[in-house]
C-alpha cells in the first residue's frame, strides 16, 4: 500500500504538489498522466525517497518512509527510466544481478533469479554475456525492467519507460509489463505522456494538472465520464 497524505513538494517559491492526498493499494497498477510539469516524476521520486515532502507524510506498508532508510528502501522499490540507465561497462548479467548482490544475496540465487528475470522479460540467456552497448533499444528497456525486479520489490515506479522505441517495440512491451504485473501482483505507479497507453495498462489512471488531481478512476470512467475540460480534452487526444 502507498499513502500520501497532504504531502506538499517545493521547488524554490513554486509548489510542485501542494496538499496531495492519494491512497493506491497493493496490487494495483496506477498510470499517471497530466501537463508537463504537473508532479508526476516528483511523485515517484516522493515515493522513492529520493525527494523529501516540505509537508506531510507519505507511508509504504502503513510505515512512514521519513522513518526508513532510504539505501534500503529504495532497493526494494523497482525504478525504470526512459533513459534505462543501464551500467556500460558491466554485462548484462552483471546489471540485472547488481541490487541482489548489493543485499548479499547468495550466488547461486543471484544466478537462478537473473535467468528467471531474462526469462520473464522474454530474452534468450545468451544476452547475459552481451554489453549494453550491444542491444537494441527494446532489448536495453527489457533490462532495465529485470533489474528493477531483481530484488524482488513490492513496487515498481515506471517513468516515461517507453519513450523512446518505436511504436511496435512499445506495443510489445507494454504486454510484457501487463503480463508481469499479472503474474507477479506487484503494485506499478506508470508515469506517461500517452493518453491511449495510460488507458489501456492502468487498472486506474490517475490524471493530474498543476500538481493537483483532475481525476483518478478506472480507464472506462475517465474515458466515458471525465469531470472536468482537461480531462475531456486530453481523453479526445486519444481518438
Amino acid at each position: 500500500m502507498i499513502k500520501l497524505e497532504n504531502v506538499t513538494k517545493r521547488y524554490e517559491n513554486h509548489a510542485v504538489l501542494e496538499n496531495f492526498s492519494l491512497e493506491i493499494p497493493e496490487g494495483e497498477f496506477v498510470t499517471i498522466i497530466g501537463s508537463s510539469g504537473c508532479g508526476k516524476t516528483t511523485l515517484l521520486k516522493l515515493v522513492n525517497g529520493l525527494l523529501a515532502p516540505d509537508e506531510g507524510k507519505i507511508y509504504v506498508d502503513n510505515q512512514d518512509i521519513s522513518l526508513l532508510d532510504q539505501n534500503r528502501l529504495r532497493r526494494h522499490i523497482g525504478y525504470v527510466i526512459q533513459s534505462i540507465g543501464l551500467f556500460p561497462h558491466m554485462s548484462i548479467f552483471e546489471n540485472i544481478a547488481y541490487v541482489p548482490r548489493l543485499l548479499k544475496t547468495p550466488k547461486t540465487e543471484i544466478s537462478e533469479r537473473v535467468e528467471e528475470l531474462i526469462s520473464m522479460v522474454d530474452l534468450e540467456k545468451e544476452i547475459l554475456r552481451k554489453y549494453p552497448d550491444e542491444l537494441s533499444g527494446g532489448q536495453k528497456q527489457r533490462i532495465g525492467i529485470a533489474r528493477a525486479l531483481a530484488a524482488r520489490p513490492g513496487i515498481m515506479l515506471m517513468d516515461e519507460p517507453f519513450g523512446a522505441v518505436d511504436e511496435i517495440t512499445r506495443k510489445v512491451l507494454q504486454e510484457e509489463i501487463i503480463k508481469i504485473q499479472k503474474q507477479l501482483g506487484i503494485t506499478i505507479l506508470f508515469v506517461t505522456h500517452d493518453i491511449r497507453e495510460a488507458l489501456r495498462l492502468g487498472h486506474r489512471v490517475l490524471v493530474m494538472d498543476k500538481g493537483r488531481i483532475e481525476q483518478f478512476d478506472r480507464p472506462d470512467i475517465i474515458r466515458d465520464f471525465p469531470v472536468n475540460d482537461f480531462v475531456r480534452n486530453l481523453v479526445s487526444s486519444s481518438v
